[in-house]
């Protein structure tokens, strides 16, 4: 979430949204220009820069609408969007890392100076005069 969070601070909407079409493609979604009135019309039709589940036959198809960026589509197969699911779970998964504790070990930071107690090996907490 940190990384999201860095990226929306720093990126345009319009970044933001690029990228996540990056990685739509290197998922194997393919981009559908609406380059017809009757595609530009189904286009706005659909849920902006959400997924939506589409069934033709047996076969399974996710489709992401961007009105905004490219004026298209992107149309992936059920192996495309779970590609797609797995990169985010990764990506959320090297965020939260990124963000977790980090060890800092420092020999000149005098843990004395703030007081009583904050030696090496120092407890916090109830019972400990916390």
């Amino acid at each position: 979430m940190l990384g999201l969070a860095t990226l929306a601070a720093c990126a345009s909407p319009q970044e933001i949204v690029s990228s996540k079409e990056d990685h739509l493609s290197a998922a194997g979604f393919v981009d559908q220009p609406a380059n017809t009135p009757e595609r530009q019309a189904m286009l706005r039709s659909l849920p902006s820069h959400r997924f939506v589940r589409r069934t033709k036959g047996d076969s399974v198809f996710y489709v992401y609408a961007d009105p905004t960026v490219c004026a298209c589509l992107y149309v992936g197969s059920q192996d495309a969007y779970g590609r797609y699911r797995q990169f985010q779970q990764q990506q959320n998964l090297a965020d939260e890392q990124a963000m977790s504790a980090q060890e800092y070990d420092n020999a000149s930071w005098n843990w004395g100076a703030w007081g009583p107690g904050f030696g090496p090996g120092f407890m916090y907490g109830p019972g400990f005069g916390w």
